[in-house]
């Protein structure tokens, strides 16, 4: 798998070092609440794990899966929920966290679909953004990284289900997928 990596952009400290400087500004900004972070399947699962661990409120974890890729890596501009919460949210601070936002368009769904719930705040934390593919805006509060549009993998984001269990994130070489 490591020989189908270009260019390692992020360690595995990089990512921890970004981790723990997010965990420790939403615990300032919520000190005395509690907060409930939701995290979107798959990718999002070892950011959330990292981010979790640096947060010092009372924190609740709760998930969900949602697509607006289906087999593509283009965006069809339809958001299936495959599964939802497992818990209220109804006057709940809601951080949404997110491996990586891309179009926008699946969290732009989800800030909506959350404020419907009764969340009493929903904030972003996300480790990666790539803005030049950006289909709809997206005000990101926790953000870890700005990158340029190359295919990336590792760290949870992956190529066909592969490559999520690498402990950095790369540039998958274009031979791979293309």
């Amino acid at each position: 798998m490591i020989s189908d990596i270009k260019e390692v952009l992020y360690s595995e400290e990089q990512i921890r070092s970004k981790a723990r400087e997010l965990g420790k500004r939403i615990s300032e900004d919520y000190r005395g609440q509690e907060v409930v972070c939701v995290g979107i399947l798959k990718g999002s699962v070892m950011f959330m794990a990292d981010l979790l661990k640096e947060i010092e409120i009372p924190c609740y974890m709760d998930f969900m899966a949602v697509s607006s890729y289906g087999n593509s890596s283009q965006s069809s501009g339809i958001v299936r929920i495959l599964k939802d919460l497992d818990y209220e949210i109804e006057g709940k601070n809601v951080i949404v966290v997110e491996d990586i936002i891309d179009s926008g368009i699946t969290l732009n769904y989800l800030m909506g679909y959350f404020k419907s719930r009764g969340a009493k705040s929903i904030e972003i934390a996300c480790l990666l953004n790539k803005h030049e593919r950006r289909k709809v805006e997206i005000d990101v509060k926790y953000l870890g990284y700005d990158v340029e549009d190359h295919f990336l993998v590792g760290y949870g984001l992956d190529f066909a289900e592969k490559y999520r269990n690498l402990p950095f994130i790369g540039i998958l070489k274009e031979e791979v997928y293309k």
